[in-house]
């Protein structure tokens, strides 16, 4: 552990506030007292010890009111369970932009005094993420089923790709075939080898089969590795599937009762609130974090309103899913995109004051499963 302390802070401090640069393996802490006065800076290692010591530490110069921590999802996510286990109060900070460091310069003390000034000024304002409840079950579970979305479907597209390119007469014979009949026939492939090498008698591993007889042979190789991987991820999502389902019924049933909301949807919109959405303190800050808040765009005779590009994409894609099944089956939805469309409307803009409706209904939904858990 290395401390640094400013001989010239007072010895009566009022109140502390802290403030935290994450890292791997050392988070650095810095604290100021109420006027913004430098007290001094440390680093700790990133175990349950070196949490316990970086809030005793803190707590030697006084009463700590605050701590500002950046990453509060990611680097710093043990360091805030830990503090917020202690009783003490944590806001999530954001890192400095680009303008800042380039004036201030950029080192981890520097960084860790930002964060406690964020924090005593109320520029930090931000609850974190409890992330010990059944949402960060949930998060947990769509990482792996969604690497494993992913990988299926590159797996997929190489596999249709090798079909198109095979040489004849193994093209002619799959080309027609899709879906699990294409999977089942390049599964069974078996390529054409020629005689195995002799054994050396110092090899470690058993021998190896024969080399590959010619270019149709490595392609129904390749075939029938990617079939059965394709498979084996199937298998896999169905089983995250199977835990994710009761999961995800017990933790939002008002979310799920919802028109266009299914087991995905809900269980990316859950993953954005976090465990505590009642930390967003209004639907115009869920909106925000949903990037389908209202940016202004007007000027002179010209008022209006843009896309929003920022906040969490993967919530925003679940409100387009949400909008999308609306417009297709619900005759209110359609309605008022008909409405809106008299009105000289573009499709962006109906699509964003429609996602931006939708939030609204999904933050209540939030809050009333949040409330049912509680009790």
């Amino acid at each position: 552990m290395t401390i640094v302390a400013d001989e010239r802070a007072s010895a009566h401090v009022v109140e502390v506030t802290g403030g935290v640069d994450t890292h791997a393996d050392v988070h650095v802490a810095a604290a100021i007292d109420q006027v913004g006065r430098e007290l001094g800076w440390a680093s700790f290692p990133t175990t349950p010890a070196g949490y316990e010591d970086l809030a005793e530490w803190l707590g030697g110069f006084g009463r700590v009111g605050l701590v500002g921590v950046e990453g509060t999802g990611v680097y710093g996510a043990g360091l805030t369970r830990a503090l917020a286990a202690g009783g003490l109060k944590v806001v999530e900070v954001d890192r400095p932009d680009r303008k800042s460091r380039r004036d201030q310069g950029k080192s981890d003390p520097i960084d860790a005094y930002a964060a406690a000034r964020a924090a005593l000024s109320g520029r930090a304002e931000g609850t974190p993420k409890t992330r010990d409840g059944a949402v960060e079950m949930i998060r947990t579970l769509r990482v792996a089923r969604s690497s494993a979305v992913k990988a299926k479907a590159v797996a997929l597209t190489q596999l249709k790709a090798l079909v198109k390119t095979a040489p004849e007469p193994l093209r002619s014979e799959l080309r027609l075939l899709d879906g699990a009949e294409l999977l089942t026939r390049c599964a069974g492939l078996r390529a054409a080898r020629g005689a195995a090498p002799n054994p050396s008698p110092f090899a470690k591993r058993p021998p190896r089969p024969g080399t590959l007889a010619d270019p149709t042979a490595a392609c129904k190789r390749a075939l029938s590795t990617l079939a059965r991987r394709i498979d084996a991820l199937a298998e896999e999502i169905a089983e995250l599937d199977d835990d994710l389902e009761p999961l995800v019924a017990a933790t939002a049933p008002t979310l799920l009762a919802l028109y266009g909301v299914g087991l995905d949807v809900a269980g990316q919109l859950l993953t954005t609130a976090g465990d505590n959405p009642e930390r967003l303190r209004s639907e115009s800050a869920f909106a925000h974090l949903c990037g389908v808040a209202p940016i202004p765009a007007s000027s002179g005779k010209t008022n209006r309103h843009r896309l929003n590009r920022g906040g969490d994409r993967g919530a925003n894609n679940a409100l387009w899913r949400m909008a999308m099944v609306r417009l297709r089956y619900d005759p209110a939805t359609r309605a008022y995109r008909d409405r809106r469309a008299k009105e000289q409307k573009t499709n962006k803009d109906i699509m964003r004051c429609l996602k931006r409706y939708l939030a609204r209904e999904v933050y209540r939904a939030l809050l009333a499963d949040a409330a049912l858990r509680s009790t």
